[in-house]
């Protein structure tokens, strides 16, 4: 047992941590408690937005998670069916090509879009030459329809991934009991695979319906007024923190119901799939298509693929084949390497606390050190936006009673604040792989290690580190390529003179440049085909 003045440290050092990640919620939520004055302009400020733009944020927000969660229901589950219960030419293919919509931001997604199907776009450009007409031949891209298709077609992802393994755990062998008792395709999709499977629906539509809360980017681009973008608006450009805040508070309690519904969903998918096991999943054949049915299939998988990966693609390097001297190759080099430097530099840092944390958790789970897991774990699910209002309040508070203070300019003017606000953000990616990695580790290995007088320190670098190192490196990679893609957060705390790929790409969208923006798009997209890459190869092998 380490010394009392060690635990304690330890003990100081967990409840530091703790409080650094939920200073942003904290801070937030204390915007609405009735101090002085301050209590009684929240709650003007309150009854003005409930008559004037809050009905309307609500509204928006709501019908379109709705929207979303259709269309990624029907996207990922369909794709998932047919990838899992039946056999077609192509399948194989498919089963990683679906994954692909994965590497892009959904911001990216509708600026490909806008700049190919906008009024001025080649597309109703050569189909009003064709039949010689005038005005808009296309419904408008930039609308809340527009924003929940490019939704649905980035995020769909999520539910194809947990609705392919789940029907992968046990339909394919149940549904062959079906057919043997004489049920007919129908009967066993409706009445075996897909009960089976709706667990992981729910929580994979959970999970997109937390993106779509948290973007900015297009919602942003899009003049949809959604949370998000009514935060912004509050802060940015009304300059009011407190009406800012009290919209933070909102969208983390819709945030807050979406994670209760997908820790449920999770709950019930692992008791589904730890009853059912894989027992006679690998005997089961998918069955085979043919004729329409077949064609019908590829449709079905293809049409995802391509409208959200191939068509965007296409769309970026139109601009870029047609003039190549839109171009600055220097600015987009200082670009890349501020993007490189935070997305390094979060990385090492997250990776750092998780093992902190995973270690501390392994070989004591105390109460301080449960709590700083969970709490840390919930991070990722807080959009972007409510960090930065609760790291910028506590800033604005402390300017009010000490104006000497130097703790602002060390906040928004150095990659302090940017980089605090990653880690609250990402943290739980680091922290979730290098958890599974330790799940793999017997614990047999530590007491064998102690019983031979081992320290903490000799036990972390010499057992565990070497049983680490594939964990801790796909935590670095998938922290690395989140920071990359981030935007709320990089639009609002990133120091003068050091925009990053997402912040350029959105700056030149959204005055128009779209053929500038696409080479800072384009990055995007190929660092964001790494980690899926690696998730394919993943699954294509089952002893992984």
């Amino acid at each position: 047992m380490p010394p009392r003045g060690l635990r304690w440290f330890r003990q100081f050092l967990l409840l530091t941590l703790t409080l650094a990640f939920m200073l942003p919620v904290l801070a937030v939520l204390a915007s609405w408690l009735p101090w002085g004055d301050s209590g009684f302009a929240a709650a003007q400020i309150l009854r003005e937005m409930s008559s004037t733009v809050l009905p309307d944020y609500i509204w928006t927000t709501v019908l379109l998670c709705l929207m979303v969660a259709v269309g990624v229901v029907l996207v990922g589950l369909s794709a998932a069916a047919a990838v899992t219960m039946f056999d077609f030419p192509g399948r194989r293919v498919f089963e990683w090509a679906l994954l692909l919509p994965l590497a892009m931001p959904a911001y990216v997604v509708a600026y490909a879009y806008t700049d190919f199907l906008q009024f001025s776009g080649p597309l109703q450009t050569f189909v009003r030459a064709v039949l010689g007409v005038e005005g808009r031949v296309f419904p408008e891209i930039r609308s809340l329809g527009g924003a929940a298709w490019v939704f649905t077609f980035s995020l769909y992802p999520y539910v194809y991934l947990l609705a392919r393994t789940a029907l992968g755990e046990r339909a394919s062998h149940l549904m062959e009991a079906a057919r043997l008792l004489g049920a007919p395709m129908r009967r066993r999709i409706s009445e075996v695979a897909l009960p089976l499977a709706r667990p992981a629906v729910a929580a994979g539509a959970a999970l997109a319906l937390m993106e779509t809360l948290a973007d900015f980017g297009v919602s942003s681009y899009f003049g949809i007024q959604t949370f998000t973008a009514g935060i912004y608006k509050a802060w940015l450009s009304m300059d009011n923190r407190i009406a800012a805040a009290q919209l933070a508070t909102m969208l983390l309690l819709m945030v807050a119901l979406l994670l209760f519904l997908e820790q449920r969903a999770q709950k019930r998918m692992r008791f589904s799939v730890a009853r059912g096991g894989r027992a006679g999943a690998m005997d089961a054949r998918p069955y085979a298509l043919q004729g329409r049915t077949k064609w019908l299939a590829w449709g079905v998988c293809g049409a995802p693929v391509f409208l959200g990966f191939v068509l965007p693609v296409l769309f970026m390097l139109r601009p870029l084949m047609v003039d190549w001297s839109v171009l600055s190759w220097g600015q987009f080099l200082g670009w890349a390497i501020n993007s490189l430097r935070l997305g390094l530099l979060s990385a090492v840092l997250a990776v750092g606390l998780a093992l902190l944390l995973a270690f501390n958790l392994r070989r004591g789970p105390d109460l301080p050190t449960r709590l700083a897991v969970q709490l840390v774990g919930l991070g990722y699910a807080v959009p972007g936006a409510v960090i930065v209002v609760g790291l910028l309040l506590p800033v604005g508070w402390l300017q009010t009673v000490a104006p000497q203070s130097s703790v602002g300019y060390y906040i928004t003017a150095t990659s302090l604040g940017l980089v605090w606000a990653y880690l609250v953000r990402f943290c739980a990616v680091a922290l979730q792989s290098v958890q599974s990695g330790y799940a793999r580790i017997p614990a047999s290995f530590d007491d064998s290690a102690r019983m031979l007088g081992t320290g903490d320190i000799t036990l972390l670098r010499r057992v565990h580190w070497p049983l680490l190192k594939r964990s801790t490196a796909a935590a670095a990679l998938l922290v690395f390529v989140d920071v990359m893609k981030e935007l709320p957060a990089t639009l609002v705390l990133r120091p003068f003179n050091s925009d990053t790929l997402a912040v350029v790409a959105y700056q030149l969208a959204r005055d128009e440049r779209l053929g500038e923006a696409a080479l800072p798009s384009l990055a995007l997209v190929l660092v964001g085909l790494i980690p899926v890459v690696l998730l394919s190869r993943t699954l294509r092998d089952p002893s992984r």
